[in-house]
């Protein structure tokens, strides 16, 4: 009996080739509608013809994947709040390659963007509903306190470092501690927040993320590595998105890396979506 992984791989491989067919006639209509070339006089040197080749699957699931992303942030509407397209492009790769491995709740397409690249004093969270293409909420959120002043230049995995962690969480269950109700954060890009459980980096309330906060500092407070987020929102956000959902931080650092960036993986992934909900 085949191992359930190589089950699902040839599925998807069947869903992509299935997908390419149906696209075909529309992508053989492009190379057809472009205009070809004047022909050249008898003067002049004979070039070879260079026959339209067809897309392969991988090309093909590359395009629709482009393209599809760039739809799906448009619809959202999130420029208009500050969310780059390149930060929301890394966070969706990461969702679907976190769903495709089976991490993430398959009923709930949540994902969470935290950017800090931007200011504190700036709302850099956004949750966003993907099936239902809104923003469920965009506001504040701190960062630890040695990772900067208002905006957060340095990041750690280790414990006791007090920094923001960078990378690709899975949301857990939530409990009562020293903040109040938090929420469990998974972190699951090793060597970068893998360590998160055991440092106990949760989302939870501070009374230092707030407007009020910032017309007095200048910036937000920090915590000790959490995500920490405004007391009138917190609540509500966690209701939200516990459970198996995704959240990313973004930051300004080039040597992060992660296989959940895997654009290949991710436009699979995409295109098997698309097919089945086209079936």
């Amino acid at each position: 009996m085949e191992k359930p992984n190589v089950v699902h791989r040839l599925r998807l491989k069947v869903r992509a080739r299935r997908a390419l067919r149906r696209a075909l006639p529309f992508v053989a209509s492009l190379f057809l509608a472009t205009p070809l070339a004047s022909p050249v006089s008898s003067t002049q040197a004979k070039t070879p013809t260079v026959a339209a080749r067809m897309p392969s699957v991988k090309e093909f699931e590359a395009m629709t994947f482009s393209n599809g992303v760039r739809e799906l942030y448009q619809e959202l509407g999130v420029a208009k709040s500050g969310l780059r397209y390149e930060v929301f492009e890394k966070a969706y790769t990461g969702f679907l390659n976190l769903k495709a491995q089976g991490q993430l709740d398959q009923d709930r397409n949540l994902l969470t963007v935290v950017d800090f690249e931007k200011p504190s004093t700036e709302k850099r969270l956004w949750v966003l509903d993907l099936a239902d293409r809104k923003v469920l909420f965009n506001t504040l959120v701190a960062h630890g306190h040695n990772s900067g002043e208002n905006v957060a230049t340095t990041f750690s995995n280790e414990n006791e470092s007090n920094m923001s962690s960078l990378g690709f969480y899975v949301t857990q269950g939530d409990y009562y501690g020293k903040h109040g109700r938090s929420l469990k954060l998974q972190g699951v890009d090793e060597g970068y927040n893998d360590r998160a459980m055991e440092r106990a980096v949760v989302m939870h309330g501070a009374e230092y993320v707030s407007e009020e906060f910032i017309r007095q500092y200048g910036r937000l407070g920090r915590s000790l590595g959490c995500p920490a987020l405004p007391m009138d929102q917190y609540a509500e956000i966690i209701d939200a998105v516990q459970n198996q959902t995704c959240l990313f931080l973004n930051g300004p650092d080039t040597t992060y890396e992660s296989e959940f960036l895997n654009t290949d993986m991710a436009a699979h992934q995409f295109v098997a979506e698309a097919n089945d909900q086209s079936a």
